[in-house]
């Protein structure tokens, strides 16, 4: 049996990637997911002031930014054991949803609808018009949305500072007071960009789409209206259909969600199963849902450039200590591979969609899960999260309370967590003698794109990649729709190796 090896060069995923395959009889036989940067913030962190981490973690993803100044405050919040007030995690939360509305529509039209102009699909009947919508810089769509995603994070500047790496939160609440022009402003912005979303990306209101609970359903909305077929949504749906990718990327079907936007006191949105949070956490195996336990996470060294200890450690009890071999021996990434329970898990949007009980896409993973319903899952997010987001503009005062000023303390220890746009973020640290005497930091890229762990299991990536069909060598487009509707949210450079030929193809990706 003849195996040709496909090497995906893949930058700035919380790191740089490159995604590994072997492909026999034209399916993906095996792969490979390796971090190949070291950055070391968990220990440029160390020995460091416990409010540092405020200004340092942020600087992790110029992306998510947002996602880890939250983290790191909510560990703050549990070391000095203070609880912010109401309207300190409302404003948390919108500045959180802000980027995460902002970041799902990104990635879907720039970054996954990229690869439906690839040259494979010329043949497909769709082709014209995803070229049309979403050619890369010239696309109708993709000149949209990179209007209307920069406005909204508006709402993050005016509430934070600034967007990126904004450090206005703080144990025990936020240090900027909003004034009621500013929430104003924000409700403004939040009113502009759901007119367009409901115009561009829906074409129906956000209370008609929530109505959909089935694929069934589904179907039947796409047929009521124009609007609805000729939607960014309606046509990815359409193309996506065509191009059979409700057909690859299965993954582990396991899936973990640690819970996230907490619900603050006298709030008229209601929680999912009296959860503190609107996104409840939870470990599911496929639509069967489990109370998470942080203390069930576990990160493992055996195939990741750090030195050794036998099986996983919990993030208080892990270690940080590279360990560069190259190409020699089993380790291949600078990643860790973090398990819960001891099971291989996917983390992001749909994930939140399983535990937050979403009859639509649980009904559309009782056929099985998919790239196609991975990428649905984010691109509907904002149906979730934008009427919470007005709530809790419109509860917040502009005369109200935001920090409550913890007491000092010179040692201590606390996790935060909370939901980034790809998925479940975790921060672990420990005071000592008033310094950061350890940080460890659990990413989404971490859970999807990890190596293999201490059992040779692969990570929920690889593991989406086994089976995957590869018509063309040169061209492996289905292996690219598969990465990219985990959100690695990169350009991919595809060097495809086949001895004695060696081909570089630069993939519109």
């Amino acid at each position: 049996m003849s195996v040709k090896t496909i090497v995906l060069h893949m930058n700035r995923v919380e790191g740089d990637l490159e995604v590994h395959v072997d492909v026999a009889d034209g399916v993906v036989v095996d792969a490979w997911c390796k971090g190949t940067m070291y950055r070391g913030f968990e220990k440029i962190l160390v020995g460091r002031g416990p409010l540092d981490g405020l200004v340092i973690t942020p600087r992790i993803c110029g992306i998510c930014s947002t996602s880890h100044l939250l983290a790191a405050a909510r560990a703050l919040d549990d070391v000095f054991d203070v609880e912010p007030p109401p309207d300190a995690h409302r404003v948390r939360n919108v500045t959180l949803m802000t980027e995460t509305v902002q970041s799902d529509i990104r990635h879907t039209v720039l970054m996954f609808a990229a690869d439906l102009v690839n040259p494979a699909h010329r043949s497909d009947p769709h082709f014209e018009e995803a070229v049309r919508r979403f050619e890369p810089f010239r696309g109708e769509s993709v000149v949209e949305v990179i209007r209307e995603t920069k406005k909204i994070l508006e709402i993050v500047a005016i509430l934070g500072g600034q967007w990126p790496h904004s450090s206005f939160m703080v144990p025990g609440g936020i240090v900027s007071v909003p004034s009621s022009a500013d929430l104003q402003r924000c409700l403004w912005l939040l009113r502009s960009f759901q007119s367009w979303y409901e115009r561009q990306i829906l074409g129906c209101s956000l209370e008609r789409f929530a109505q959909i609970e089935s694929v069934a359903e589904l179907h039947a909305w796409l047929d009521e209206s124009p609007r609805h077929q000729n939607s960014d949504f309606g046509f990815l749906l359409r193309a996506m259909r065509s191009m059979r990718l409700d057909e690859i990327g299965a993954g582990p079907g396991n899936y973990l969600s640690v819970g996230s936007l907490e619900m603050p006191n006298d709030t008229r949105i209601k929680a999912v199963q009296d959860s503190h949070f609107l996104e409840p956490a939870g470990f599911a195996q496929g639509t069967e849902v489990e109370a998470f336990e942080q203390e069930s996470i576990r990160e493992h060294v055996a195939h990741s450039w750090f030195m050794d200890y036998p099986g996983g450690r919990h993030p208080f009890d892990g270690e940080t200590r590279p360990y560069a071999t190259g190409a020699e021996g089993s380790k291949y990434s600078w990643a860790k591979a973090p398990r819960y329970a001891d099971r291989v898990v996917e983390t992001g949007p749909l994930a939140e969609a399983v535990m937050s009980g979403q009859s639509l896409i649980r009904d559309m993973l009782s056929q099985g899960p998919n790239a196609m319903v991975r990428q649905i899952a984010r691109i509907i997010r904002p149906v979730r999260l934008i009427p919470a987001m007005y709530a809790w503009l419109e509860e917040a005062r502009g005369d109200g309370h935001y920090y409550v000023k913890p007491k000092p303390l010179q040692n201590g220890r606390g996790f935060g967590l909370c939901h980034a746009p790809r998925g479940s973020l975790g921060h672990w640290v420990e005071i000592t003698d008033g310094a950061i005497s350890h940080y460890q930091i659990v990413t989404p890229t971490a859970w999807n794109a990890s190596p293999r762990d201490s059992e040779n299991r692969r990570g929920a990536m690889e593991e989406a990649l086994i089976g995957t069909p590869v018509k063309e060598v040169d061209n492996p487009i289905d292996v690219y729709h598969v990465v990219r509707s985990f959100d690695p949210c990169l350009v991919c450079t595809v060097h495809t190796l086949r001895k004695p030929l060696n081909r570089e193809w630069n993939g519109a990706a």
